[in-house]
């Protein structure tokens, strides 16, 4: 193998939910505001990363929104990895985001690593599934690893939040992802967007993460829908060439005229 470069610096972005028109809003936040808030800070503070990974619903419902995140994240200098949520639409996201800085899908090698993006989106629901495409595209990307530790992003939740609606519509097919991931002892690190909350815990000595949305956040351990009042959010990853990671989730308060971010402890 090539010479490895020793630390590679991501950020995650997800379910910014941005609209065609600039005072779209979701759940009283103009989306478009919160998320420039975010990459203001993100230029500010962590702009050393190689690339942005963002993790779904990029748009919301709203196919024009695309032309938004062109204008948002297209020269910002980065690579942009992205996947489907449940509010994109696939084909206009893969259309629409087709060219560089963006990529959708597939995979990347970085250094000692290897990142791979998967589609879990199910047309016209909230729930996801990994099709077996998708699942066939998962094992042969990991097959084809080799000595690389792996990252894998999705948007839909493989593991139970503690949170009965948001449960509910996480990932349906988790065994079937399980099946193949449990037999690459290379994979180190699943992340995913969804659940606009903040989320730490491991499966089988494999971190697991999800990120605070850049908008509208959800009430972690509730049954019912409910919002949190947690500030827009992203996280920032330092992945080591030993297999390990260092992580932790920004905040950014939108009333701060510095847009100055809280670190979330342990995470």
């Amino acid at each position: 193998m090539a010479r490895m470069k020793t630390d590679i610096r991501l950020l995650q972005i997800s379910d910014p939910h941005l609209f065609g028109r600039s005072e779209g809003a979701l759940r009283g936040v103009v989306t478009r505001d919160s998320l420039q808030a975010v990459l203001r800070h993100a230029r500010a503070h962590h702009w050393d990363a190689e690339a942005l990974l963002l993790t779904g619903d990029l748009v919301n419902d709203d196919a024009s929104g695309y032309a938004t995140v062109r204008e948002l994240f297209g020269n910002l200098g980065k690579p942009l990895w992205c996947l489907p949520g449940n509010h994109d639409d696939g084909a206009a996201m893969r259309r629409e985001l087709g060219a560089a800085p963006f990529e959708v899908g597939g995979f990347h090698d970085l250094g000692a690593w290897r990142v791979i993006l998967l589609d879990s989106c199910v047309s016209g629901q909230a729930h996801g599934r990994l099709g077996v495409g998708e699942l066939s595209r998962l094992e042969a990307a990991l097959a084809g690893a080799g000595e690389r530790h792996v990252l894998i992003g999705l948007h839909h939740h493989p593991v139970r939040m503690s949170s009965r609606w948001i449960d509910s519509v996480g990932l349906q097919n988790p065994e079937d992802f399980f099946a193949i991931t449990d037999r690459y002892p290379q994979v180190r690190v699943m992340l995913w967007g969804h659940v606009h909350q903040a989320f730490d815990s491991r499966r089988k000595g494999v971190r697991l993460l999800a990120v605070p949305s850049t908008c509208a956040q959800f009430l972690p351990h509730s049954d019912q829908f409910a919002i949190d009042p947690s500030p827009p959010g992203y996280r920032r990853l330092t992945l080591h060439s030993d297999g390990t990671i260092d992580t932790e989730v920004l905040r950014v308060e939108m009333h701060a005229a510095a847009h100055t971010a809280q670190r979330v402890a342990g995470a």
